[in-house]
């Protein structure tokens, strides 16, 4: 079973360059017990099964499937495409990686950082700000039902 441990954080002053990525994805189920999102992430596809949040951790399944399949998914979503722009920046032993969201979402920064225990310590840069870790608007499969640009 995967296990996904992830903390996230509104940001505040400006990102250092990182690697890169655009994507998009959607959700062919909203239910807060399953979400089921496709995401398309440069020229490639995935499916993403996740459990319902509890504090910082839920089930998360996730698999490759082909571009064009992920593409005929999209249309079927439920609610609003989730567009960003992702940016993998390196702070001492982890990897953050930060949203800059587009189309509904447009204004809305946000930073993750995943970890092996919901103890894990790591280190905070000085554009990280409120913890909204266990804020559900903040959470993907929200911003599809309720973007950003309705808040």
């Amino acid at each position: 079973m995967g296990i996904e441990i992830e903390r996230k954080f509104l940001v505040i002053g400006e990102i250092p360059a990182g690697e890169s990525t655009e994507l998009i994805q959607a959700y062919l189920s909203l239910d807060p017990d399953r979400t089921v999102r496709v995401r398309i992430d440069d020229e490639s596809a995935s499916i993403t099964i996740k459990g319902r949040t509890t504090r910082a951790t839920r089930v998360e399944f996730e698999y490759s499937i082909p571009l064009e399949d992920g593409r005929q998914l999209l249309p079927m979503a439920e609610g609003s495409p989730v567009e960003k722009i992702r940016h993998r920046i390196p702070v001492g032993d982890h990897i953050w990686e930060v949203d800059v969201f587009s189309g509904d979402n447009a204004g809305l920064i946000v930073a993750e950082i995943e970890l092996e225990s919901e103890n894990e310590s790591f280190d905070l840069p000085d554009w990280i700000g409120e913890d909204v870790t266990e804020n559900p608007r903040y959470l993907n499969a929200c911003l599809a039902q309720n973007p950003y640009s309705n808040w």
